[in-house]
């Protein structure tokens, strides 16, 4: 019982701090405004570590190497605590942990592209006119604008961030099969 509640409490943490560093990636590549409510909480709780790998990883263009390297140490670190938890030493698995811990930070990402996409639709329904609506649309624009070039509203109704919903959740069952075969292999 105390592995399945440690399993959970680790889980639930490092997912949404990897969601934080991947977010404020994100939100440099869609160039959003830093002075916004949702910028200033993704800033305050991944500075301390983001602004130190900033001085040896620059970022380059829009992608801010330092919170993507920040998001892979946070997910190989949880991997190895989820190994711990099991009793296997991980370093006999280092080069697998380390791919497992990519397919982590994929998996984080797949899900936050869910996350993002069903806020937007459910405040699209609910409150179009709330503060937050212009920051998820400006998100979520770069997987839905492709999208609703293929598929035509039809009455009124874009279908675009279900059709969202659907691949991504496709390419997560993949990334979470390749993770789950990967450590069964070698435990």
């Amino acid at each position: 019982m105390f592995g399945d509640i440690a399993r959970f409490l680790l889980n639930t943490v490092f997912t949404l701090f990897g969601a934080a560093l991947l977010l404020r990636a994100w939100l440099q590549v869609v160039r959003l405004p830093p002075y916004n409510p949702v910028s200033n909480a993704v800033f305050q709780v991944t500075n301390w570590i983001v602004l130190p790998l900033r001085k040896i990883l620059p970022s380059t263009k829009n992608i801010d190497w330092a919170s993507i390297v920040a998001a892979l140490i946070a997910a190989l670190v949880y991997v190895v605590l989820m190994v711990l938890l099991t009793g296997i030493d991980p370093l006999s698995l280092a080069p697998t942990l380390a791919i497992v811990a990519l397919l982590t930070v994929i998996k984080w990402a797949l899900n936050l592209i869910i996350w993002m996409t069903i806020l937007m639709a459910l405040l699209s329904w609910l409150n179009p006119r709330s503060p937050a609506m212009p920051i998820l649309f400006q998100l979520t624009a770069p997987f839905l604008s492709p999208l609703r070039r293929v598929v035509p509203q039809i009455g009124g109704i874009d279908l675009s961030p279900i059709l969202l919903f659907v691949i991504v959740q496709v390419l997560l069952m993949v990334v979470t099969r390749a993770a789950v075969q990967l450590t069964y292999f070698v435990i």
